[in-house]
């Protein structure tokens, strides 16, 4: 492990540099590992997994899109792609990345398909950590690991092909072979990560409720829609709105931000931006603090997953599902930012 000097924390990551892909493969090469699921982890893992060597099979459910999609990646129906319980009896290694809804549904079938020495794996700590709720409780003589990727399956995969590769926490919950942390790590490196941090099945399903919910995607949606609306209301076209509240933070500021910090973006904008962003930032801070405080404490007694499991059950789950996003899309935010996506030079290439 490496010592790495977080904030004026000292933590302990994993490289590729010293867990090596051969490594990896030495650990993995009696192994058959079966991904479940071919969603949204699924198929950037299990094609990160084949491309680097190691014997991957797909266990889906035939007839879905899903199944459809694993054949047009190569995955060959009877023999890399089979039943989510065939792939299951098969493996040694069984990755659980149904949904969360879906690891409920099929956990008593996948229990009876655990072999004593088997590992199972999860890319997310809910359904171990909320086994109340989930009742995903495994049998003592499996080991019970996680390897989960900081960000979304596509950027596993795309990162992967640009050779770029993605961070990933790792954790080990029940090691009954006294192998489970190196078929963690292994596991961790064969899907495409750079380096792994460790971290508990708790820490991870906290934290990553928190993060969805919060900056990455429900704060971020909610902030964009508040600020859209009062250019909006004071007579700033969608054009305009669009721009000023989406496009300049994601094809221009959010990079700055990624390649150096936020200081360094900072540096490297007007002295008029520096100067409101380091005013406001600070009430900014104090006004969502409470949103969040009340976000990690639903996320911590459960209620968070208990809403997911209820709403993600439910028969007509899909239906509401699509209606939600299609008012998203015929937003006229977003109908604005659609316009202005296909203004990009890039797209008019095309």
């Amino acid at each position: 492990m490496a010592n790495i000097d977080f904030g004026g924390t000292i933590e302990e990551v994993i490289t590729s540099e010293e867990f090596t892909l051969q490594r990896a493969r030495e650990v993995l090469e009696n192994e058959t590992v079966a991904v479940l699921g071919y969603g949204v982890q699924g198929p950037g893992q299990a094609l990160n997994m084949r491309d680097n060597g190691i014997a991957v099979i797909v266990g889906q459910r035939e007839g879905t899109a899903s199944w459809d999609k694993a054949v047009a990646d190569g995955f060959v129906p009877g023999k890399t792609l089979l039943s989510i319980e065939e792939a299951a009896r098969k493996a040694t290694v069984i990755q659980y990345l149904l949904s969360d809804a879906g690891q409920v549904a099929m956990w008593p079938t996948i229990k009876d398909c655990l072999n004593e020495g088997d590992a199972l794996y999860f890319s997310h700590g809910f359904g171990i950590v909320y086994r109340e709720q989930t009742g995903i409780v495994p049998p003592e003589n499996v080991d019970v690991i996680l390897a989960a990727p900081k960000g979304s399956g596509t950027t596993v995969r795309t990162n992967f092909l640009d050779g770029s590769g993605i961070n990933s926490s790792f954790a080990v919950h029940q090691d009954f072979t006294g192998r489970a942390k190196d078929r963690t790590l292994a596991l961790g490196i064969a899907i495409g990560s750079g380096y792994l941090f460790p971290t508990t099945f708790e820490k991870e399903v906290h934290s990553d409720l928190t993060g969805e919910r919060g900056v990455l995607m429900g704060c971020l949606a909610g902030v964009m829609e508040a600020q859209y609306n009062v250019l909006r209301k004071n007579g700033h076209s969608p054009s305009e709105a669009f721009n000023e509240t989406v496009e300049e933070l994601t094809q221009s500021l959010i990079r700055l931000v990624a390649q150096n910090g936020m200081d360094w973006m900072y540096a490297n904008c007007s002295t008029t931006a520096q100067r409101g962003a380091l005013d406001w930032a600070p009430r900014f801070r104090e006004a969502v603090a409470p949103v969040f405080e009340q976000l990690y404490e639903s996320v911590i007694t459960g209620e968070e997953t208990r809403r997911t499991l209820t709403c993600n059950s439910a028969a007509d789950y899909r239906e509401k599902l699509d209606a939600e996003l299609k008012a998203i899309h015929d937003s006229e935010m977003w109908r604005a930012g659609a316009a202005v996506r296909a203004l990009r030079p890039e797209n008019r290439r095309k």
